[in-house]
């Protein structure tokens, strides 16, 4: 990466491409040979020592009432109930298979992460048969957490009632905006009078942790309307909030439009159709952080703020450790025994696959010593701060020596501070991270396509 300041080297426009650092290396440096040469026999490897590191596992439920605009994950918006069924009936054979493998079978599930799509789009009889097959193989009951998310206008009494007792810790409300002319612009399904009775009914069932999503820069976005997004949010008083800003990866229908030269999205009246910059979405996470603060909260990463200190967010930090984690579902990720996976990207090779009794791993990278102490240092810078004598201890590897160059530079422009042990990001610094984390890499992956 270029080493002259910034601000130099950061443009601001929001382009087409990806921003948000998930994984390194890059997952375009994964490969098809991989899943022979690597996967497979590292998930053929007895645990040994692995019972000492965490298992998580991460299920991919692809289906949503509408599809976003600026949505990338593999999602379907056009399948009946049969075919749904299928799907989950796929997804639990699969957790059969992996269980199977002498690299997870016997091995307890520390944490568990429903993720979309949208999981709550699925009836309760298909979520209660779809965990009561999963926990049949391998019980969560003992998970330390226990991540649901949510679309607001799919929640009912009812469903809540029956995820809370599937043993879900968090409730995750993709609420992303309060005013309905941004939320129809962007594609969201539902409207705000559906988030109101969606979190009474959680808080009423006592959930331990109920986090609301944000997302800073939607379409038609305004810095009015972001000031009451993020009030009516502190007013709500959830557990946690989780504001993100707004990227457009490659395959979101936004991106799709420009890269056509069209507008972002058909025109709705009374909403600009605009893309925010990227100033302007640091100044509104900064602002919401700022009120946040004010109101009691702890700003707990890049993406996070917190009522109460001793929330923990176990999923995220046990996967930027290192932890181990099966991805079930179509496109799904996942890392075992030292390795980077990920599943086939349509429904028809997933399928297929596991009908054959072979799991459905599409591509697979060992990354070497080397790029799983920079995953885990660019990973953990996103929480705002690490601590060099760890990753002397874990890695053997004097951070402060191997990043002088990078660091003094950071520093320079403000973004960074160094003192007893500790290598914090200023707010600045913190809401940028992902735009910075790249100069970390090594040479050959600063400039190549991240997905």
């Amino acid at each position: 990466m270029n080493d002259s300041s910034t601000a130099a080297t950061t443009p601001d426009r929001t382009e087409v491409g990806s921003y948000f650092v998930a994984n390194y290396p890059p997952f375009s440096t994964w490969t098809k040979q991989g899943v022979e040469g690597v996967a497979r026999p590292a998930l053929a490897l007895p645990p040994g020592s692995l019972d000492e590191v965490p298992l998580g596992l991460y299920l991919h439920i692809p289906f949503c009432r509408k599809r976003c605009h600026f949505c990338y994950f593999r999602v379907y918006t056009d399948k009946n109930a049969s075919e749904v069924q299928g799907y989950l009936d796929v997804l639990a054979r699969e957790w059969e298979l992996y269980n199977e493998q002498p690299a997870i079978a016997g091995r307890p599930l520390r944490f568990v992460y429903f993720g979309g799509g949208t999981p709550s789009y699925l009836s309760v009889r298909q979520l209660q048969s779809l965990v009561s097959r999963l926990d049949a193989v391998s019980s969560w009951r003992s998970a330390d957490e226990v991540t649901f998310e949510c679309e607001p206008g799919t929640l009912t009494e009812s469903k809540l009632a029956a995820i809370r007792g599937l043993g879900v810790t968090r409730l995750s409300l993709g609420v992303e905006n309060f005013d309905d002319a941004i939320l129809e612009a962007n594609g969201r399904a539902h409207r705000s009078p559906e988030i109101g009775k969606a979190y009474a009914f959680a808080r009423s069932l006592a959930f331990p942790q109920i986090n609301i999503d944000l997302i800073a820069g939607m379409v038609g976005e305004t810095n009015e309307n972001w000031r009451v997004c993020v009030q009516k949010t502190i007013e709500m008083a959830p557990d946690s909030v989780t504001i993100y800003q707004m990227e457009l990866p490659f395959n979101t229908t936004i991106s799709r439009n420009l890269l056509k030269g069209g507008e972002p999205v058909a025109s709705i009246p009374g909403v600009d159709g605009s893309v925010a910059n990227w100033s302007t979405k640091r100044r509104w996470v900064a602002e919401a952080f700022d009120a946040l603060e004010a109101a009691g909260y702890i700003i707990g990463s890049a993406y996070t703020a917190v009522k109460n200190p001793s929330t923990k967010f176990i999923y995220r930090d046990r996967l930027w450790q290192g932890a181990d984690m099966v991805g079930l579902g179509v496109a799904s990720f996942g890392y075992v025994n030292g390795v980077h996976v990920q599943n086939f990207d349509t429904n028809e090779a997933y399928t297929a696959s596991i009908e054959a009794g072979v799991l459905p791993l599409a591509r697979a990278l060992r990354p070497t010593d080397e790029e799983k102490f920079i995953r885990e240092f660019v990973l953990q810078l996103k929480l705002g701060s690490i601590r060099p004598s760890y990753f002397d201890r874990k890695y053997g590897v004097n951070v402060l020596e191997r990043y002088r160059h990078q660091l003094d530079t950071l520093a320079q422009d403000d973004l960074l501070t160094e003192e007893n042990d500790r290598v914090s990001l200023t707010r600045a610094g913190l809401l940028r991270v992902d735009s910075l984390l790249p100069r970390f890499f090594k040479p050959e992956h600063t400039s190549v396509r991240y997905t």
